[in-house]
């Protein structure tokens, strides 16, 4: 625990008192953790290449291809058009409700980063159509995707915890939208309300505000069919892997396209198609206006990676695994337990999943007796899962630099976000375990 401490005061140091890049800050705590640790200097530096690796090799091609569609969307005015439509349904004073309602959408079937790509360019054009604080409408985003992330099967950090608790993926799935709805209530409507005067600068050229006539713009039909096209692609190749056989080769190719990757390149494909070829425009100067903005993400992956690598390391020397295992011995509830054991190993390795799986292998014996309902414990340990979130996140650091908020502000902002997340879904599922 001290030595968690420490890297992480070692980081806050680096980053805010000497005003060193994250990057840099990050790289330089990875190696400061690890010889802490003792870790050989040789598996170090591995564990750090493993992390930066294997961090951008699932975030790159998405993030790449999902700033080339949001551009593309932004450009040739498809996210001004739906953005609009919200507008003119739930009203400007009730733009948090729209973000909310279209991040629980998207968050059904797709992953948070996608969901997270997809959805930043529509809080851009929000937040220019109506003068309201960039901040509060990027919670009210998020918030609905971090709730589907950790408690919802078919995302893969609820199912692989729902397999090792051998809890059945249906009753998961209903007991977690019970679970939650209030946590979304919480974490995306109320808590916006107190981020109003929190100042953000993203970067410069990324989502620039559509200039194309009214009269020249496209269909609404179009615009929602470009927009959602990810989606639909992700949710066929998750309910082919629900409804079809393994080797079918109608599941296979469904697979195939619904991957993020490449479903996030096909719908590139098809806004050149539908916005820029069918409008009677020319593909080659929209891709490559587009593509110009793909250099306001370079530093943000750079950090992504980073942050990848300081997980890594923490996971390899033994930090997170040891303090989890401490607290198997506490005279709690089993869920409250649960909830614990992933609320540390979130804070100690980063990532949700890792700390959901992680949490599932110790809590797993806590079910031996029957008293507890593994649905239950599924769900107490996605809502620690989520709990935390700072500095060894990629999502914490997506949000920073998407936004272009300082460090306090982004512990004020997202890190808040996700704890109150947590906490409404533990609440939620302690109130569940008094009538199951």
């Amino acid at each position: 625990m001290l030595l968690l401490v420490g890297s992480l005061i070692v980081l806050i140091a680096l980053i805010a008192w000497l005003r060193l890049h994250a990057f840099l800050a990050l790289i330089l705590t990875c190696i400061f953790t690890g010889l802490c640790a003792r870790m050989d200097p040789v598996i170090l530096l591995k564990s750090i290449q493993d992390g930066v690796g294997g961090t951008l090799g699932g975030l790159a091609l998405v993030i790449g291809f999902g700033m080339l569609l949001g551009s593309l969307l932004a450009e040739t005015g498809a996210i001004k058009v739906i953005s609009q439509r919200l507008l003119g349904f739930f009203g400007e004073q009730r733009a948090v409700w729209a973000l909310v309602f279209t991040g629980s959408v998207i968050g059904l079937a797709m992953f948070y980063n996608a969901g997270f790509v997809i959805l930043a360019p529509l809080v851009f054009s929000i937040a220019r159509q109506t003068g309201q604080s960039l901040v509060p409408l990027a919670i009210a985003m998020a918030a609905p995707l971090s709730v589907t992330h950790c408690f919802l099967p078919p995302h893969p950090g609820a199912t692989a915890v729902a397999n090792v608790m051998q809890a059945d993926l249906g009753q998961t799935l209903l007991l977690g939208m019970v679970v939650g709805i209030p946590a979304i209530l919480v974490a995306g409507l109320f808590f916006p309300g107190f981020l109003k005067k929190i100042p953000s600068s993203p970067p410069k050229g990324i989502f620039p505000e559509s200039h194309t006539d009214k009269r020249q713009q496209p269909s609404f039909f179009i615009c929602l069919v470009a927009a959602l096209l990810p989606v639909l692609l992700m949710a066929s190749a998750t309910v082919s892997a629900l409804a079809l056989p393994e080797g079918n080769s109608l599941r296979s190719f469904l697979a195939f396209i619904g991957d993020a990757n490449i479903a996030m390149m096909l719908s590139v494909l098809a806004a050149l198609f539908f916005l820029v070829a069918l409008r009677g425009q020319k593909i080659g100067p929209a891709l490559e206006q587009s593509a110009g903005s793909l250099g306001s993400i370079a530093g943000i992956m750079l950090i992504l990676g980073a942050g990848g690598a300081f997980k890594e390391v923490l996971l390899d020397s033994g930090i997170g695994q040891q303090l989890a295992e401490r607290l198997t011995g506490l005279p709690v509830s089993p869920l409250v337990l649960g909830w614990l054991i992933a609320t540390v190993m979130r804070i100690a390795v980063g990532s949700a999943t890792v700390a959901g799986m992680t949490a599932a292998g110790i809590a797993q014996p806590l079910l031996q007796g029957g008293t507890v309902s593994p649905e239950l414990m599924t769900l107490a340990i996605g809502a620690g899962s989520v709990m935390c979130s700072h500095v060894n996140d990629t999502g914490f650091w997506m949000f920073r630099e998407w936004f272009g908020l300082s460090l306090r502000d982004t512990f004020r902002t997202w890190t808040l976000m996700e704890t109150i997340v947590g906490v409404v879904g533990l609440m939620g599922v302690l109130a569940l375990d008094i009538w199951i």
